[in-house]
C-alpha cells in the first residue's frame, strides 16, 4: 500500500476541516488514516491542552467519516506539537495509506508504527525507557517493512511526561524518579532520542549516568515529543522503501545551529529534490510537502560566536525564543509559516541544532 501525504492548516484549536475536506474529497478515506503530526497553538508546556483538543477533533473526524471502531481510531498515532511562537501556523501533516502504485524501481515513502511497553513514571529519565523505546522503535521499522536502519529518515515519537500525580504514584510503590516535573519534558524526550538512536545503530546502550548528560549521544533522525496524555512511548517511523508506491520520499540531514538554513536544504536535497547551490524557497517549485525539525538553544549561550540571552531570561521560556527563532529560518527557507518545529532536542541533532527531515512530492 502506498503512503499519501497532505499538509492541513489548523483554523482553530479545535478545527479539523481540514481533513475532513480531503476525506469529503476523495484525496483518501477516513480509515486510510494511519498518522498525523501536528502543530497546536497553545504554551508547548506540561498543562498546554490545547494538543488534548485537536487530537479530539481529528479523532472525531475518523469516528464521523470511517468504519473503524473507537479502540481502533484511539490506536491511530497522532503526534501533537504544542507551541506556535513567532510566525509557525498551527498545522497537522495527515499520512493515509491507499492503493495507489508508483514506480517498482524507485524507493518511496513508507511507514511503520508502534507502541512500546507501558513507560512507567521511574522509567523517565533512566535505561529502562532506552531499553523500552528502542523495542518499540524496532517494532515500527518492521511494521514499515525496512530492515537497513539507513532507509529511515524520521522517528516521530510522543511518550509520557511526568505530573505531581505520577511521581505520587511512583512514590507510593517505593519507587524514585529522575527529574522533577517541569524538567520531565526535556527529559522524557532525550531519553526517547536515545532509544532510538540504539534501536539505529547510531549509538550503543548509553550508561545511566550519560542520559541527558552526554549530549555527544545523539540521533540524526529523532523528533522527540511528550505529554500528559498518554503512558506509552508511541511511535512513527518514517523511511524509503523500494517498490513502495506512491509519489513521496522522504529524507533528512540536520542543522549545526540555529541559523543553519543549509541544513534545511540538504534534507530536501537528500529526500531527492535537485536544488541549485545557493536555493530559495522558489527553488522547491511546490514540491516539499512539509520539513520537520526539532531545536534546542546552546547551553554555552553562544551562537557563532555571539552572546545569546534566551537562557537567562526570566520572563520567556527559552523554548518559545529558540522555537520562534528557527521557525522564522524554516518558513523562509521554505516559504511557508506552517513548518514543524519543536523544542527540547536533547539527544536529538549536535548541542545547539537539531534534525531536519523533509518530505517531497517525487511525482509518478
Amino acid at each position: 500500500m502506498a503512503i499519501e501525504v497532505a499538509k492541513v492548516e489548523l483554523k482553530t484549536v479545535q478545527d479539523a476541516s481540514g481533513v475532513a475536506a480531503l476525506i469529503e474529497a476523495g484525496q483518501f478515506t477516513a480509515d486510510q488514516v494511519i498518522a498525523v503530526v501536528g502543530k497546536t497553538e497553545g504554551n508547548g508546556g506540561v498543562n498546554d491542552f490545547t494538543r488534548i483538543l485537536a487530537d479530539q477533533a481529528f479523532r472525531n473526524v475518523l469516528k464521523k467519516h470511517g468504519t473503524r471502531s473507537d479502540a481502533e481510531i484511539h490506536n491511530v498515532p497522532m503526534v501533537w506539537s504544542g507551541g506556535c511562537d513567532g510566525v509557525i501556523t498551527p498545522h497537522a501533516t495527515v499520512f493515509a495509506r491507499n492503493d495507489k502504485t508508483g514506480p517498482a524501481d524507485k524507493s518511496r515513502l513508507v511507514i511503520g508504527t508502534a507502541l512500546s511497553a507501558e513507560l512507567l513514571p521511574e522509567d523517565i529519565g533512566r535505561p529502562a525507557m532506552v531499553e523500552k523505546v528502542a523495542a518499540a522503535v524496532k517494532a515500527a521499522m518492521k511494521d514499515a517493512g525496512i530492515t537497513d536502519p539507513k532507509d529511515v529518515h524520521y522517528v516521530q515519537t510522543k511518550t509520557p511526561l511526568l505530573t505531581i500525580d505520577s511521581v505520587l504514584d511512583a512514590e507510593k510503590r517505593g519507587q524514585t524518579v529522575a527529574c522533577e516535573v517541569h524538567e520531565s519534558m526535556g527529559v522524557s524526550n532525550g531519553t526517547t532520542a536515545l532509544g532510538i538512536a540504539v534501536a539505529l545503530g547510531e549509538v550503543a546502550m548509553p550508561k545511566a549516568e550519560q542520559i541527558c548528560k552526554d549530549l555527544d549521544l545523539y540521533s540524526s533522525v529523532a523528533s522527540c515529543s511528550s505529554g500528559v496524555e498518554l503512558t506509552q512511548a508511541q511511535i512513527v517511523l518514517l523511511g524509503n522503501k523500494p517498490g513502495a508506491g506512491g509519489r513521496y520520499r522522504i529524507g533528512h540531514a540536520v542543522m549545526k545551529d540555529a541559523l543553519d538554513i543549509d541544513g534545511i536544504y540538504d534534507s530536501i536535497r537528500n529526500a531527492g529534490l535537485d536544488l541549485p547551490e545557493r536555493p530559495r524557497a522558489s527553488d522547491l517549485n511546490g514540491k516539499l510537502v512539509n520539513c520537520f525539525m526539532k531545536c534546542e538553544a546552546d547551553r554555552t549561550g553562544q551562537l557563532r560566536g555571539r552572546r545569546q540571552i534566551m537562557l537567562d531570561d526570566s520572563d520567556v521560556s527559552w523554548h518559545r525564543h529558540i522555537k520562534a527563532a528557527v521557525g522564522g529560518v524554516a518558513a523562509t527557507a521554505i516559504g511557508d509559516a506552517a513548518v514543524f518545529v519543536s523544542v527540547d532536542a536533547m539527544h536529538q541533532g549536535p548541542q545547539g541544532g537539531g534534525p531536519c527531515i523533509a518530505i517531497i512530492d517525487a511525482g509518478e
